[in-house]
């Protein structure tokens, strides 16, 4: 049965109230494949646009959009987060590794939290170099573990 719908087949925020408060992590990863035009582009561990820094912006977005996640998903809880940390690397293929890590003691989970974070992290570097390639692409954003609550979960590949 879905969480988000009521008895009555219409669409419905889940009700949290007698859930106990248990400590919550997720983390979730984003994978954006950066063409060679873009890759040219990476000093050190960053790229550098005429928009500024692209990896420390990306972190900076991507954590404003993990707070703001009860505002984009309709069903969402709002939640203070306790954490919200970032690691973006690049391999020499140009396939760029965002990986979101939330944390929070609360009711209600903390994965869509993550995955809005990796996600905007994503489309920010995307927006930022779009200039140097349209060719980039945004191949996979995914839960990778979520704990607390009634399961934990960890993806395995």
């Amino acid at each position: 049965m879905l969480s988000h719908i009521d008895k009555k087949n219409q669409p419905t925020m889940v009700d949290v109230g007698d859930k106990k408060v248990t400590d919550r992590t997720a983390h979730a990863r984003a994978i954006v494949y950066l063409p060679e035009s873009v890759r040219t582009a990476i000093v050190g561990n960053d790229i550098t646009t005429a928009k500024g820094p692209v990896f420390q912006t990306a972190i900076i977005a991507g954590t404003q959009a993990a707070k703001k996640t009860h505002e984009l998903i309709p069903f969402c809880h709002p939640i203070g987060m306790d954490s919200c940390k970032f690691e973006i690397a690049v391999d020499d293929s140009g396939r760029v590794t965002i990986d979101c890590y939330t944390r929070v003691m609360h009711k209600t989970g903390i994965e869509m939290e993550a995955l809005t974070g990796a996600s905007v992290a994503a489309l920010t570097i995307y927006d930022m170099c779009k200039a140097l390639s349209h060719d980039i692409v945004i191949e996979q954003v995914r839960l990778i573990t979520k704990t607390g609550g009634k399961s934990d979960y960890s993806h395995t590949a």
